[in-house]
Formats: structure tokens, sequence, C-alpha cells
């Protein structure tokens, strides 16, 4: 036997003794959990006293109010409070489902969140990937100012602007009589009110939703460019076997996090733009949870509704974040 064959027997006698120690008494590795947050907390603390605003807000405002939740299960009564209510299981839930505003809501509600997200998810992607492509770098600048701005005008005056432009004596119908055409009014009219709604929200929000994809973009290596290039790809071939791919993963979880929202109508829009005309197609879930919580005052009903509207998004969020996991391996958890 050589010298090194020696050697390698007496290092495997050493290793085989440390495997037959008793667990005992081996040395600790691992220290617990414990120890481990308070090192981290004394190294960090900073960080965490940062965070602790944004925690104390998600308690006070979104965590603490479902306490009462419960009143959605009870006839509430206000001399009463929420613990002396009596209780009514599925009652108010029933009432909706029996109700002759249900599938109205639901296929108003659904119709306008599946309009908006297929149409305004698409649109913060294309405009980042041609953006990421001009060269001028004053251009780039004047261009992303200018479709940053209605990002900051709020909702009414969004939709004092709508009203303004497109009422029956606006801007839009002076054009189309002046080519020959009738005046169209797109205020009142049902058939409308989808298309203004989702086409604004894009115009409002895609310059402001395209930041996150610009600054995905900005971290792709331009190595791998410079290899397309050398190897002939076009600018639209390295766009998609290069770019999209490189932001696959942050289009994914931003698809997972608006389709779980798709429900999730806002109510402030929706109000502003409905009237009584065209109260067929604008009527959801949101607006109907205030006319039947503020207005009527029927408030465990109401808390029902807005439930069943949460349950809904909550659903759809598990769905499609399973469905992503499986077909792309990225999801939320």
């Amino acid at each position: 036997m050589t010298k090194l064959d020696e050697d390698v027997g007496y290092v495997d006698e050493i290793e085989k003794s440390e495997i037959k120690k008793p667990l005992k008494n081996r040395p600790k590795v691992k220290k617990s959990a414990r120890i481990e947050w308070k090192k981290s907390f004394k190294k960090n603390w900073e960080l965490y006293l940062l965070l602790t605003p944004v925690i104390l807000y998600f308690v006070v405002f979104h965590y603490f109010p479902l306490y009462g939740l419960q009143i959605a299960f009870k006839d509430f009564i206000a001399t009463k409070g929420i613990t002396g209510s009596p209780w009514v299981g599925f009652k108010h839930f029933e009432r909706f489902f029996d109700s002759y505003y249900f599938w109205r809501l639901i296929k108003n509600t659904i119709g306008i969140g599946v309009f908006t997200l297929l149409v305004s998810f698409p649109v913060p992607i294309i405009l980042a990937l041609m953006l990421n492509e001009v060269k001028s770098l004053r251009y780039k600048k004047f261009v992303q100012t200018v479709i940053y701005a209605p990002h900051f005008l709020s909702t009414v005056v969004v939709v004092g602007m709508l009203l303004l432009f497109l009422k029956s004596d606006g801007l839009v119908n002076q054009v189309i009589m002046l080519f020959g055409g009738n005046s169209i009014d797109f205020i009142t009219e049902p058939g409308w009110f989808k298309t203004l709604f989702v086409f604004s929200d894009v115009w409002q929000t895609m310059g402001w939703s395209s930041i996150i994809y610009i600054a995905a973009l900005a971290a792709v290596d331009p190595a791998q460019h410079e290899a397309a290039m050398i190897d002939g790809a076009s600018k639209f071939q390295r766009i998609i076997h290069i770019n999209i791919p490189a932001i696959m993963p942050t289009i994914v979880i931003l698809f997972i996090l608006n389709a779980g929202s798709v429900m999730a109508v806002g109510f402030e829009k929706v109000f502003l733009m409905q009237n009584d005309l065209n109260m067929s197609t604008s009527d959801v879930i949101s607006t109907f949870v205030y006319r039947s919580g503020i207005l009527e005052a029927q408030y465990s009903f109401s808390a029902a509704v807005g439930l069943f509207n949460s349950l809904i998004n909550f659903i759809m969020l598990i769905m499609v974040n399973q469905i992503a996991k499986k077909v792309s391996e990225t999801s939320l958890w």
C-alpha cells in the first residue's frame, strides 16, 4: 500500500468516527430562530424602524377593520353594536344571490375588469419596449414626461375632461359633424361606457405603469444584444428573444396581481361617469355597495356583498398564481 492510500484510508476512518458520534455530542451549527432574529434586528434596526409606519398603516386600516366583517352574518343594529346584533348566517348572501340586480352586477363588474386587464395590461409593456429602443436621450425623457403626466391628474379631473370633450356639443362631436357625421351622445349611451372607461384608464396609467418594465429592461446585459447583432439578429428579433424573456418574471408577477383584482373595479371613476341612462352597463358591485350601505343604511347587506366580491378576487388570485407557477415557474409564493 502506498503512502497516499494510507493517508486516504486514515481520513476515511476519521470521517466514519465522526459519523458514529452521537447527535448530542456534535457541535450545534444552527442557532435558534429567535437568536437569529435578535441578531438581525440589532444589525438592521434602522430598516425595521422605517418599516414600522407601513406595518402600522396596514394593521390599523386593513387588518383591524376585518373585525367588522362579522356584521355580514348578522342583522346589525347600531344600538346593540357588532357583538350584540343577532346572528342570521347566510341570509344576506342569499338575498343578494336572489336579487334582480345580481347577474347584471356580476356581468358588468367582470366585463369591465376583464376588458381593462386585456387592454391596459399589455400597453405599458409595449410602451416600455418601444422607449427602450429610443437612442436620443433628450427625446426619450420628453416622451416619458408627457406620458407620465396624466397619472398625476385626479379621477375627478379626468372624468371632467371626458364630459367636456364628449358631450353632445363637445369637441369630439364637433369634429364628427364637421366631416358629415351625426352627433353621438357618448356619456348617456350605455354601449359606450365600458370603452370610455377602459381607454381613458389606459391613457391615464400607461406611462406610470411602464416604469417598472423600463427598470427591468435596464438590467438586460448589453453583451447579449451585441452577440445577437454579430449573429445577424434584427432589432425585432432581439426584442422577442432577449428583452421579453428578460422581463418575463416581472410580467408574470404583475399579471397575477392584476388578475387578482379583476372584480375590484374602481368606485370613484365609475360613480362619476354613471348616470340614470347608462346604469344598465355602468352599475357594478362597488356602486351597488355604496347605494345599499351608505344611502340606504343596509350595513349588513352591503358588508355581505362586499365580502363576496373580495372572496372572488382572493380565489382568482390563488388560481392565477398556481397556473403561473406551473406554466412559467414564477409566482408570488
